[in-house]
């Protein structure tokens, strides 16, 4: 802990020390951004950019210190629009030759192209030149990957990860062990930063541990393995999800109570789609509508451990919260609960009817369903005074850049677990209502379909975090954070349901050391 705070003062020294050129003062907060340590730095951070944004670059060659290249101008343009800087995408015109396209001579730039390739995942609709980036560099940033193009080994390994996802989409801590792999093996990296990043990692890390410890030996006293078998016991990946959403170590409290909350609306889940009768189901929503001990009668036998511990979980967050005189947040949690339960409700009833409703109907009840308002309104109940009333009020006005995460959400789980469910039984999904209603035959053209609205959902969320903004930064971070964990979850398969795939990514956030 000493060496962390020597190293902690001194790359405050750094970061407040007026760096030779532009690139170095934004090479080093990239390196803290990537390496998961931002968090120390955010007074810092935020006064550079502020002043970075004030006094923009301008492509002036007489200006002996401009260092004005690609790579240097989109990691600006990266940077300010992380921090919620409505920066302009037209500077890029800069790189273009008169025509309109981007200039052939970039191709050979592949740092300014892998720097290009992240700035465009900050665009806002409309913004097509950042789209036209895009395709651009993922034709010849892939090209190089694929023809085995001599580039250096550590640029090759930065290529290969960000085609597969992006620094906008990562979560930080897996993000951040990546990059440690990588930025221990460039000439120029800072020593005492590296060695802060190790050093950091491992001591949240053993904080981690000891939270899933305490939550592990909660779960296994419910022994909801042995009392309700039908339900997926994910534990650990619902550790893994909620580490996504916050890992920084004042966040304690906030992981405790979300941690639970998602296991319990996992089993919830798995009564309604895989288990409970219709009328049972019915009997557990009016339940869960009055979420009263009073209620408890009103089930069956096997429902009604559950119910005890989602009441139990409720009255732990009253308590926690009551500390800080913030009790009032516990029903904006409860009414999230209640509104899910209702939308789990009516997917029972539209598959007990075997009714396949249109994509309309289907998706006002879906972003419902896919439990991301209920997560994102209860991830704020730990997170202390930044979350005030305004910001649970907020949320409960359903908020554009909220309905995007939401969309995410819904879109990326049908696209990979509609043909698993519809072999159980389950409800139609997005895929389903979509082919039905417009006659399409060809699920492959629903998924374009759907990965286009999931692409400008991000645009969405981009567009939610410009200044100034309806709530503090760290609220929308969450919701930022929730979306990430669906891409890394959901993006190639349900890995949720075949938990195997998040196998590695569990071991390397909660099991292995860094090795300093």
């Amino acid at each position: 802990m000493e060496q962390l705070q020597e190293s902690k003062e001194e790359l405050k020294r750094m970061l407040v020390t007026p760096a030779e050129t532009l690139s170095g003062k934004l090479g080093l907060i990239d390196a803290i951004q990537r390496l998961g340590v931002s968090y120390h730095f955010e007074s810092e951070i935020d006064e550079i950019l502020q002043e970075v944004h004030t006094n923009p670059p301008c492509f002036n060659n007489n200006d002996k210190d401009n260092d004005l290249n690609l790579c240097t101008i989109a990691l600006w343009f990266r940077l300010l629009r992380q921090q919620g800087y409505n920066v302009s995408c037209d500077i890029f015109n800069e790189f273009k030759d008169e025509r309109g396209d981007f200039k052939a001579s970039l191709i050979s730039d592949v740092n300014g192209m892998l720097s290009l390739y992240e700035a465009a995942y900050l665009g806002f609709r409309g913004e097509d030149i950042l789209d036209e980036a895009l395709v651009f560099t993922t034709t010849h940033l892939e090209s190089l990957v694929s023809h085995d193009i001599k580039v250096a080994s550590n640029l090759q390994k930065k290529i290969t990860h960000a085609l597969n996802r992006p620094i906008r989409k990562g979560l930080q801590r897996l993000e951040a062990i990546h990059y440690i792999s990588i930025y221990q093996e460039e000439d120029s990296h800072n020593k005492t930063l590296l060695n802060f990043a190790k050093l950091n990692f491992n001591v949240v890390q053993a904080q981690h541990q000891k939270e899933v410890c305490n939550i592990t030996n909660w779960w296994k006293n419910l022994d909801f393995a042995t009392k309700l078998p039908y339900a997926r016991d994910r534990i650990v990946e619902c550790c893994f999800w909620i580490l996504g959403v916050y890992f920084e170590p004042q966040y304690s409290l906030a992981r405790g109570i979300l941690i639970k909350v998602i296991a319990i609306s996992s089993i919830i889940d798995d009564t309604y789609d895989a288990f409970g009768l219709y009328e049972e189901l019915e009997l557990f929503t009016e339940a869960i509508e009055r979420l009263d001990v009073s209620a408890i009668d009103l089930l069956p036998e096997y429902m009604k451990p559950l119910y005890r511990a989602l009441l139990h979980i409720y009255d732990e967050i009253e308590a926690e919260t009551a500390k800080e005189g913030r009790s009032f947040s516990v029903h904006y949690a409860k009414e999230g609960m209640k509104k899910l339960v209702q939308a789990y409700q009516v997917e029972a009833k539209w598959c007990h009817e075997s009714f396949v409703p249109t994509m309309e109907e289907y998706m006002r009840n879906a972003l419902v369903s896919s439990a991301y308002s209920m997560l994102a309104t209860t991830s704020f109940v730990g997170m202390g005074n930044i979350a005030n009333r305004e910001v649970f009020e907020w949320i409960s006005n359903g908020p554009k850049i909220v309905t995007a995460s939401t969309i995410i959400s819904r879109l990326m789980d049908d696209i990979v677990s509609h043909k698993f469910e519809q072999k159980r039984g389950h409800v139609a999904s997005a895929v389903e209502c979509y082919m039905k209603q417009y006659g399409v035959s060809a699920e492959e053209e629903v998924y374009e379909l759907f990965q286009k609205e999931v692409s400008d959902a991000w645009k969405d969320i981009n567009q939610g975090f410009l200044k100034p903004t309806a709530v503090p930064m760290p609220v929308l971070v969450r919701v930022l954070n929730l979306a990430r964990v669906m891409d890394v979850v959901y993006k190639d398969d349900d890995g949720y349901t075949n938990s195997h795939m998040l196998k590695d990514y569990i071991t390397s956030l909660l099991v292995n050391p860094l090795l300093i």
